[in-house]
């Protein structure tokens, strides 16, 4: 028997915790919006089990599943924000830290072959 997804059965409490934040926001933009569990399912083309696994942050739950119920609630503009390179600060400190402190001279290009 194979193991199973360390990161599906027991995520980082990090991850664990931001899933479940996710899933209750679904769940809150759904329910002002007045529609079903069914509903959404339909809508998004899955099951009722999908939208509700994902309503309550299981990480087994796809984020095609995740992505289409933030479409569904015209939210998705929101996902372009994650892991944005400008907001990524430590990536930006990083890449600063290799720029070159000079320039080198360029060297001109020769045609004759």
């Amino acid at each position: 028997m194979a193991a199973r997804n360390k990161l599906l059965t027991a995520p980082p409490y990090a991850v664990e915790k931001t899933l479940k934040g996710l899933g209750a926001n679904l769940r809150t933009a759904r329910l002002r919006r007045n529609l079903t569990i069914g509903e959404m399912a339909e809508k998004i083309g899955t099951g009722e089990r999908a939208v509700a696994d994902a309503e309550k942050g299981k990480p087994s739950t796809g984020i095609a599943v995740y992505a289409a119920l933030l479409w569904a609630l015209d939210l998705l503009d929101q996902l372009d924000l994650v892991a944005t390179p400008e907001r990524d600060q430590e990536g930006q400190t990083l890449a600063l830290s290799r720029e070159r402190g000079r320039a080198r001279p360029k060297t001109e290009l020769n045609n004759d072959f």
